[in-house]
């Protein structure tokens, strides 16, 4: 079977970190993701984002192109395709610069699952989809950041809630917001983007954590005092 496909932008400057995005797909799927399918091409605006605003501090930027569009069940292709990325990642740019996983939909379980991977400092998920039972433990002493839309319909908002809860029980550092919109994360797309920003310059060290996500941090019930944003 062939290889992922892993794009790379470099920072302008010294590298300071690296953020890793990865796509949405569907739950059983045998063929490679489209070229214009609507959840890589809103990946690729969000990346193209983080990219302008932080190249220059030391940010750079990577999306994993999976192999099979689909879950695929056990097979699990999406969350192998991103520990390939990592693998990659590490020996072309070193053990040393700090990676945050920035996921949508079925990137975002890809992106959470891969959480507790040599060298990830943090994950964003976007509107993920976590299954009941998704496991949790090795999120332990890792910070997760997670953003739902309150409308969604293909991955209800409460999915994440539940994870949320059960990551923070499990020793992750969780913060979790609701917004106004579905799945696509089209409305108010400029608030999407400049969350997974202000994400990864903090958790590769370039910049405080913003306020909102520690006071989030330090909550007791992420799933059930979701902040609104």
């Amino acid at each position: 079977m062939r290889e992922p496909t892993l794009e790379f932008r470099p920072a302008r400057d010294e590298t300071r970190g690296i953020a890793l995005f990865c796509h949405g797909g569907t739950v059983a799927k045998l063929e490679p993701p489209r070229e214009r399918a609507l959840s890589l091409v809103r990946m690729r605006a969000i990346e193209q984002y983080v990219y302008d605003t932080c190249a220059d501090r030391g940010i750079a930027t990577s999306l994993v192109r999976y192999r099979l569009a689909g879950w695929n069940g056990r097979a699990a292709d999406a969350y192998t395709d991103v520990r390939w990325s990592l693998e990659r990642l590490r020996a072309q740019h070193g053990t040393d610069v700090p990676i945050v996983l920035v996921g949508h939909s079925m990137g975002g379980r890809a992106a959470l699952r891969a959480g507790g991977e040599p060298q990830v400092r943090s994950v964003c998920a976007l509107a993920p989809w976590t299954p009941p039972g998704e496991p949790v433990a090795h999120l332990r002493g890792q910070t997760v950041a997670i953003l739902h839309g309150r409308g969604d319909r293909w991955v209800p908002a409460s999915l994440s809630a539940d994870f949320a809860v059960r990551a923070q029980r499990a020793g992750a550092h969780v913060a979790r917001f609701t917004v106004a919109g579905g799945h696509s994360m089209l409305r108010r797309a400029l608030l999407w983007h400049t969350f997974v920003r202000d994400v990864v310059l903090a958790c590769t060290g370039v910049e405080p954590m913003r306020a909102d996500v520690v006071d989030a941090l330090e909550r007791p019930s992420p799933g059930g005092l979701a902040v609104r944003l």
